[in-house]
């Protein structure tokens, strides 16, 4: 079965690897810069939503594989407080296309405040933390979960769910 992933971001990856090998047998990965067409940093829950899709939808117009997957990470704002947001899409090859959010915890309020003043939440994560390369890896939900939930892991609960919802569809033909 032929799977691409819209991104060459390593969490991301292993986020579908991780998942995929679970519910399919030989699987060929295909990885592409596919375009989120949102903001570098999505400022809310719609636009990482939207983000997710064009990568799934970008991809899958990029490649002839049956699942194409796109991971969105952003941040969106409620009561004044400000959280990270994660949506993800798949789109199937005749482009039927399921999308499912994931955890969302608050950032601390200097963060927060770095974003809205127009820093991308990566960046800001590698000067708060002395570390390169956070969104490769464990994450900001990574830092503020002391590590316990990784950037990797909230994607696969992600991935879970659309897998989940291609399943499902799948059991009802």
């Amino acid at each position: 079965m032929e799977i691409a992933i819209g991104s060459t971001n390593k969490a991301k990856i292993q986020a579908v690897q991780a998942i995929v090998n679970q519910y399919f047998e030989k699987v060929n990965f295909t990885y592409v810069k596919a375009a989120s067409q949102v903001s570098d940093q999505p400022l809310t829950t719609e636009e990482t939503r939207l983000g997710a899709i064009n990568r799934a939808k970008n991809t899958a117009l990029a490649t002839d594989a049956a699942l194409s997957f796109g991971l969105e990470g952003g941040v969106t704002e409620i009561d004044g407080m400000m959280y990270v947001c994660n949506w993800g899409a798949l789109t199937l090859a005749d482009g039927t296309t399921f999308t499912a959010a994931g955890a969302q915890i608050i950032l601390p309020e200097e963060i927060a405040q770095e974003i809205r003043d127009g820093r991308e939440l990566g960046p800001v994560m590698e000067q708060y933390t002395q570390r390169l390369d956070i969104r490769q890896g464990t994450g900001a939900v990574g830092i503020f979960t002391q590590g316990i939930v990784s950037r990797q892991t909230m994607f696969e609960h992600i991935v879970a769910l659309l897998v989940g919802q291609y399943l499902f569809t799948l059991a009802q033909r």
